[in-house]
């Protein structure tokens, strides 16, 4: 087994998944304003902090994605962010991205940005702990779109990435996102998905990247959100099972799910029904951001100093999704 396969094997398997603590300061702040709460670094890190020390830590979580700002950040004890997370039994990981840009060419798509200088970040990120990285590729759905143009151009990035993230010693998560915005409906989104992640292989394959040793963080197969189609969650787990049967190759360990639009109940629910379904070597697994945090965000933003409370709230959200992983999740559980 290579060390990176490893590596990922400790962040997925068990019953674990990734909490994805990896919001920019802009869309921190926005999710901190929506609360009442007043986005500064010294509050930025309190919630992550109460977070990172929780008990679920230990079982739950096998892999915290950080954003450049926290992972140079120190805990109240004075203790390094990527020490506190290593002592929680988890791994620290770093977005490395710099976010999605207009594509030349097709004004109304995107497409990520951050090879420029990669190669001496991560070597930094390394250094500071972070023992895997991720980028996020950014699709819109609708008739024309995606292109092939943004369809290429962004498997092209994923695959650049990737194969600097291994060449530093740290495990990639490719995760090329097809967004929930949109009237497409389920049928769009399995075969856009489908075409998305073929390419992104295509060219993981080409840059040589050890598949082993990454990380699949793909959206799962749903309906858009302005879509009239109704769809049960028994047809949700049969469409994103197929999808990435027929789309990803054997040798990749894992999938963790991005949770996209999906309320924490939705996310948690859709991911114990395609456990529950699932046939495959492939680990289900989920990498939340929201879909892990926002109760607890609501519950702390009422009282900044209740980090019991906070912890609380947090640990049940994270015992549910992984609960989920194994297909033992249910209604009966879920209620506080």
């Amino acid at each position: 087994m290579s060390e990176l396969n490893n590596i990922a094997l400790k962040i997925i398997g068990g019953g674990k998944g990734i909490l994805a603590a990896d919001e920019s300061t802009g869309t921190m702040t926005k999710r901190l304003n929506s609360v009442n709460v007043e986005s500064n670094s010294q509050n930025r890190l309190l919630f992550r902090e109460t977070l990172f020390s929780s008990d679920s830590m230990k079982d739950c979580i096998g892999g915290v994605i950080l954003y450049d700002e926290t992972i140079n950040q120190s805990s109240s004890s004075g203790k390094k962010i990527p020490k506190l997370i290593l002592d929680s039994n988890s791994i620290p990981g770093i977005k490395v991205d710099t976010g999605a840009k207009t594509l030349a060419s097709s004004p109304e798509e995107k497409i990520t940005e951050g090879l420029d200088g990669l190669r001496e970040r991560l070597k930094d990120y390394y250094k500071l702990g972070a023992r895997f990285a991720k980028w996020r590729g950014v699709y819109t759905i609708s008739e024309k779109y995606p292109s092939k143009l943004s369809i290429y151009s962004n498997a092209h990035a994923l695959a650049r990435y990737s194969a600097l993230v291994q060449e530093s010693g740290m495990v990639p998560i490719v995760e090329p996102e097809l967004l929930m915005d949109g009237s497409h409906n389920s049928e769009d989104c399995l075969q856009k998905t489908s075409e998305v992640i073929k390419k992104c292989y295509e060219q993981l394959e080409l840059h040589k990247v050890e598949l082993k040793g990454t990380i699949l963080k793909p959206n799962m197969i749903l309906p858009g959100l302005n879509s009239d189609e109704k769809i049960d969650i028994s047809k949700v787990a049969e469409m994103t099972i197929k999808c990435l049967k027929e789309s990803v190759p054997s040798e990749v360990p894992g999938v963790a799910f991005l949770s996209g639009g999906q309320s924490e109940k939705e996310a948690t629910k859709n991911l114990n029904q395609i456990n529950l379904k699932n046939k495959t070597n492939f680990i289900m697994t989920y990498s939340y951001g929201r879909a892990l945090q926002q109760s607890a965000l609501k519950f702390w933003s009422k009282d900044l100093t209740n980090i019991k409370g906070t912890q609380k709230v947090f640990n049940h959200r994270a015992k549910m999704c992984s609960l989920a992983t194994k297909g033992e999740w249910s209604e009966e559980v879920d209620k506080i």
